[in-house]
């Protein structure tokens, strides 16, 4: 049998439960269609996380979630990309909320799982369609994950990673997508 996600603990800072993020990520891949489908989930620190976020999304600061698709939305493989996850950056947000870090790693995996196949948070209206089917998967969460998601109107948690070329693809709403990556950006 297929595992939904193969899991990369790449740190040492935060307890991971494997297990529990795989089943995670398998629960939000079935979610969205693609029961068949794997991802693979890399959990780094903030200093590998802020490297990836400065190479491929130009923004050289710290991030909690970057995702790289590896397959176009509309021609589904096997594998459909790849989450990068700073584990230091969950268990402070974690902390600030009031939960166990496993439930916020499972937001995030969500979250990346979402953008690979397609939803995007770049706009309020686009933010608020991703965030009800985060809701919608990880419907036994307690009220206090959903706090960190929105500050001012303004989605708080990160957009997904690329390589910054558009195509003339869409988002579920309009926006146009960036280009699948031409190779995995996680190299064992």
């Amino acid at each position: 049998m297929l595992m939904p996600a193969a899991i990369d603990n790449r740190q040492r800072r935060a307890p991971i439960d494997v297990r529990r993020l795989a089943r995670t990520a398998g629960q939000a891949l079935a979610a969205v269609g693609r029961p068949a489908g794997t991802v693979e989930v890399a959990l780094v620190d903030d200093a590998e996380i802020r490297r990836l976020n400065a190479r491929y999304r130009g923004i050289g600061r710290r991030t909690d979630v970057l995702a790289f698709p590896l397959e176009a939305p509309d021609a589904p493989g096997q594998l459909v990309g790849q989450i990068v996850i700073s584990a230091e950056t969950a268990q402070r947000q974690a902390r600030r909320l009031g939960v166990p870090l496993a439930l916020e790693l499972d937001l995030l995996v969500t979250h990346g799982t979402l953008h690979l196949v397609g939803y995007d948070d770049r706009d309020p209206v686009e933010a608020d369609l991703m965030h009800r089917r985060e809701r919608a998967i990880l419907a036994d969460a307690p009220e206090r994950l959903w706090a960190g998601l929105l500050h001012g109107g303004e989605p708080q948690r990160a957009q997904y990673g690329s390589t910054g070329r558009a195509e003339p693809r869409a988002s579920r709403t309009g926006h146009r997508r960036a280009k699948p990556a031409s190779r995995p950006p996680l190299q064992q």
